[in-house]
């Protein structure tokens, strides 16, 4: 789909993703927040770079960082990358460049031109209109949510337009949606402001009830991804430590919540081992003040069996010393 249909692009949101190509011309408005937010660094300061790295691509095509040769100068800090890579980081970003394709890990870059079809790219839309279809879409996945929140899920607009965009709203909104402000009650018995669709009422009568099933998420799940709205809706503290030192953890490398329901009941650490076949758990904890009982067990090891068809192994292992 990315590198042969050119149905979906790639780009940054709250994390690297992929997106639906239609997406593009609203994507604009993130192109320019990012060349704004990165004109205050270096990364642009290089122009004979940048010209050498389009001239490249343009005669070549695609391109890794592979292909080029600068090196770090100084200090070679945690995350330091050399030039080549922060300048072909720089003209993605800002819509310059696009991913063409990728093999296994590693990033192609390309023209943009060349990569995005033309009548995507041919489509304009006002700042007015970008901002709006990304803050209805927002709230239409959320449901409710504060302008943080709203701000936070495609990663392109901060709270205070957020909030400037809802106070604009017409009685009919902008596209025919109006909003409600809401007051939440977070898990700690706190409300919060919020903004929520006009037929919010609606929603919460015909809202289906949470299965009782027992469900282990990746970190990168949609409920889980946002870290603050986690806490303050579910009690959760959640991080990925995958980015930290191992003796610094306060868990471990790949840490997965416990879902049952409505509520998180644990954290586990699990890794598959396909050589012995075998899915093994590392660590397990159960959430204070959750007692578990046989049925909650079942639960989890019924899930784990899900998971070993998933990861391509057949049995499940514990190596943790502690076990529900």
């Amino acid at each position: 789909m990315l590198a042969h249909d050119r149905s979906v692009f790639e780009h940054f949101t709250h994390d690297a993703s992929i997106l639906p190509m239609d997406m593009y011309p609203v994507w604009r408005w993130q192109f320019s927040k990012m060349e704004q937010k990165l004109s205050k660094r270096s990364w642009h300061k290089d122009k004979r770079l940048l010209a050498d790295i389009t001239r490249r691509l343009t005669n070549e095509g695609p391109l890794s960082t592979h292909a080029f040769d600068t090196v770090i100068k100084g200090k070679k800090e945690m995350w330091a990358r050399p030039p080549h890579k922060l300048a072909l980081d720089y003209m993605w970003y800002i819509g310059q460049f696009s991913t063409s394709h990728r093999d296994n890990f590693k990033k192609f870059y390309d023209l943009s031109e060349r990569v995005i079809p033309e009548n995507m790219r041919g489509q304009t839309m006002t700042s007015a209109a970008q901002l709006d279809w990304l803050c209805q879409e927002a709230l239409s996945r959320l449901v409710f949510g504060t302008p943080a929140d709203i701000g936070r899920f495609w990663g392109a607009a901060s709270a205070r337009e957020v909030t400037q965009w809802g106070a604009a709203q017409t009685p009919k909104g902008m596209n025919g949606v109006k909003l409600q402000d809401v007051e939440i009650e977070c898990a700690d018995g706190r409300w919060t402001k919020a903004l929520a669709p006009a037929d919010i009422e609606r929603r919460l009568q015909t809202v289906r009830k949470p299965t009782s099933r027992l469900r282990i998420l990746s970190p990168f799940d949609p409920l889980i991804r946002d870290r603050a709205r986690l806490k303050r809706l579910f009690g959760f503290d959640f991080k990925i430590e995958i980015f930290t030192p191992a003796a610094q953890r306060k868990w471990g490398y790949y840490v997965y919540p416990l879902l049952e329901g409505s509520r998180f009941v644990g954290r586990i650490d699990v890794k598959a081992d396909r050589k012995q076949n075998q899915l093994q758990v590392q660590q397990f904890w159960p959430e204070p003040g959750v007692a578990w009982t046989a049925n909650r067990a079942n639960k989890l090891h019924a899930e784990l069996k899900r998971l070993c068809q998933l990861a391509g192994v057949s049995e499940v292992v514990w190596r943790s010393t502690k076990r529900p």
